[in-house]
């Protein structure tokens, strides 16, 4: 049998028999130059029903209980921790994050073995005040050494890599990264043990948001971290997605309101492809870069990031309807990285 490959896949052209090949049968696939496959794809996926673009076939889904998270909360689901005063009157914002090994389902019948913080993937989405001191306790249960690394400003020793402060902590060890949060914007953590890619790759990262001391406007807010996996270990990925689950917003939407503000945290961190990106349909956004600034980069409906790279997108609907955001990457987009806002009135 051919080496399965994301292109492969996409051409309809391996036999599904388990495993990555089994996604054929699961996702369907378009492909320009493949006529014969695009007819079968449009005769059996029902595409006219989602504007030309693809979901999984036949209402298949993933069982999120027993994957013990929820891409359709984790979009809006913001962890603040505990809180206490220390006797300086300053506020100390504390977190517990567990390193663990845990297989997954990143689309209908397709396994991924997993490396999660806290259970899940993306890992909490952990939130803050600027000027508040940050506590974040770090248990390795996994089966592998690894740490957490934070972008944003913070002394050297907890940087979170190997041979500075704690390092490399062992399966079944603990340590603690205590830093103040700044500067005010988006940032992400992620394990810092090599082989980088490996890390990254099995789901070790999530978004970190410091707040500025002065508020911003209020809006409905999203987290979309986009990532993808590699289901047969060839470093080339098979499933593409915001938040974990290939076409999870597809035929459950967003809901958002008519003329609300919408602010979405976007973080790349997708492993084996150099881009990724966000594009919006039947509207534009203010696109805020890294969200360290106040004043908007430009006004757009598609943003490209390598990963590491972030940002804030606001914008309102004034129409109500259904509204497509997908990877402007074609392969993406077919492979899961695709959704819907529902606007209502």
């Amino acid at each position: 049998m051919p080496d399965l490959t994301r292109r492969r896949l996409l051409a309809a052209s391996v036999p599904a028999i388990g495993g990555a090949a089994a996604l054929h049968h699961a996702v369907p696939h378009r492909h320009p130059w493949d006529h014969e496959a695009r007819a079968a794809t449009d005769r059996h996926a029902g595409h006219a029903a989602h504007g030309g673009h693809a979901s999984f076939r036949d209402g298949a889904t993933v069982d999120h209980a027993a994957n013990g998270f929820d891409p359709h909360e984790i979009v809006r689901d913001f962890d603040w921790g505990r809180t206490r005063r220390l006797a300086s009157g300053r506020v100390l914002r504390e977190w517990e994050l567990t390193a663990l090994d845990k297989e997954i389902e990143v689309a209908p019948g397709i396994r991924f073995a997993a490396w999660t913080y806290n259970g899940r993937i993306p890992g909490p989405t952990l939130r803050c005040r600027e000027g508040e001191r940050l506590r974040i306790t770090f248990t390795n249960g996994s089966a592998h050494p690894h740490t957490i690394h934070f972008h944003g400003i913070h002394p050297a020793e907890m940087d979170g890599v190997p041979g500075l402060g704690a390092g490399e902590i062992a399966p079944g060890g603990r340590t603690t990264y205590e830093f103040d949060a700044a500067p005010a914007g988006l940032h992400l953590y992620h394990c810092h043990v090599r082989p980088l890619a490996e890390h990254l790759a099995k789901g070790l990262y999530g978004a970190f948001i410091v707040d500025p001391a002065e508020p911003r406007e209020e809006a409905d807010e999203l987290v979309m971290v986009m990532n993808g996996f590699d289901t047969n270990f060839d470093r080339a990925n098979e499933v593409y997605a915001a938040n974990t689950i290939g076409f999870a917003y597809m035929d459950r939407p967003i809901a958002v309101r008519r003329d609300e503000l919408v602010r979405l945290y976007l973080v790349n961190v997708l492993e084996y492809d150099l881009i990724n990106s966000f594009h919006l349909h039947g509207n534009l956004f203010h696109y805020f870069p890294t969200g360290t600034g106040r004043e908007p980069s430009e006004h757009t409906d598609t943003v490209m990031l390598c990963q590491g790279q972030r940002g804030i997108l606001q914008w309102r609907f004034p129409y109500a309807g259904r509204y497509m955001f997908h990877a402007h990457q074609s392969e993406f987009t077919e492979l899961g990285w695709q959704g819907f806002f529902e606007v209502g009135a």
